[in-house]
């Protein structure tokens, strides 16, 4: 066979992972599925303005990282707790399962909307599930 017409033999790397796996949660950064959002509230919808706020928020916290959040003012960049019990719709997910006993409320806007769902264990994913674009669409203020 001649030289000039053999392939050039690459050599091979092994892969990099894009993302390192961070060793304490706290010191990783959220990242926000909406795999199990329910549409209650959030359908009928028609501020774009709200949605478009919404979209910056999410990257502020993305931005922010779980330790900061963690210590972070409830009305600000921070979180609080909303008792399942307190939960205006009854059908909920099945990643809400019996041992659940609360969800994580975040604020969707500036104006204090809420977004609310899970943090999934030991990992830096929360998973939304309600998004309030009135208020008490979800949960009594």
């Amino acid at each position: 066979m001649d030289r000039h017409n053999q392939k050039p033999k690459i050599k091979k790397q092994e892969a990099t992972p894009l993302i390192k796996k961070e060793a304490n949660i706290q010191d990783s950064y959220p990242v926000f599925c909406f795999k199990y959002l329910q549409t209650h509230s959030v359908k009928d919808c028609t501020d774009h303005k709200f949605f478009f706020e919404f979209i910056f928020r999410l990257k502020k916290l993305g931005d922010l990282g779980w330790k900061t959040i963690r210590t972070s003012d409830r009305h600000g960049y921070g979180t609080e707790k909303i008792p399942i019990k307190s939960i205006k719709p009854t059908h909920l997910p099945k990643i809400v399962t019996e041992d659940v006993t609360h969800l994580i409320v975040f604020r969707a806007t500036g104006n204090k909307l809420p977004f609310l769902g899970l943090q999934m264990p030991n990992s830096d994913v929360f998973q939304v599930i309600f998004i309030e674009t009135t208020f008490g669409d979800i949960y009594n203020h």
